[in-house]
């Protein structure tokens, strides 16, 4: 069984995910995946060169991944591009990692679940939810960013309600990690005895 973990950015998708970790569930992070996609001196790395050129490559030749976000946020064009640069790596990845994972089920976490449309691609989506002001100030502590910024790309994210309509379970994550815990080890629970069915 392969299961889709969502949730929008500052709900504590990583820390549901730890707790899976813990219980010896395999996890894959697309989202770290698609970070390490354009590594220096991998294949979407010179794929990334010879596309966007290397003014968007900081003083260590690394991708100016600053530079790149203000890019792409203003011209839709360019972001289609890094995609197919970055998407292919990733579902390769994605395939990998179930082909391999050893787990009684595994689970992928994607935060973009909703918008890329890839919910279809598994048996079940967990989608980890919490009160927007929550999101707004978990996310702003953690990202260094301030408040409207964090606005800003949950506006540019699917809505609570479209993340919820392709949701199988629902971890709901306003109170404290053990609260999560417990959640997490009863869905846990609920999925090995569908298995042994």
């Amino acid at each position: 069984m392969i299961i889709g973990l969502t949730g929008g950015i500052g709900s504590g998708k990583s820390a549901a995910a730890d707790f899976f970790i813990d219980l010896g569930i395999s996890v894959l992070d697309a989202d770290q995946v698609a970070k390490e996609a354009l590594s220096t001196n991998s294949p979407g790395y010179t794929d990334f060169i010879s596309q966007f050129g290397e003014v968007y490559l900081n003083n260590n030749r690394e991708v100016d991944r600053l530079k790149l976000r203000e890019l792409i946020f203003s011209n839709p064009s360019k972001k289609k591009d890094l995609e197919k640069i970055i998407h292919p790596i990733v579902r390769s990845a994605i395939s990998n990692f179930i082909i391999t994972s050893t787990s009684p089920y595994s689970i992928v976490m994607v935060p973009l679940i909703f918008e890329t449309k890839s919910y279809k691609n598994y048996d079940k989506i967990i989608t980890v939810d919490c009160d927007l002001e929550l999101q707004i100030a978990r996310a702003s502590s953690r990202d260094a960013q301030n408040k409207s910024q964090i606005k800003s790309i949950i506006n540019k994210q699917a809505s609570r309600e479209e993340r919820l309509s392709i949701s199988d379970d629902v971890l709901i994550n306003n109170s404290t990690l053990s609260d999560l815990k417990k959640q997490v080890n009863v869905l846990h629970t609920k999925y090995m005895e569908l298995l042994n069915e």
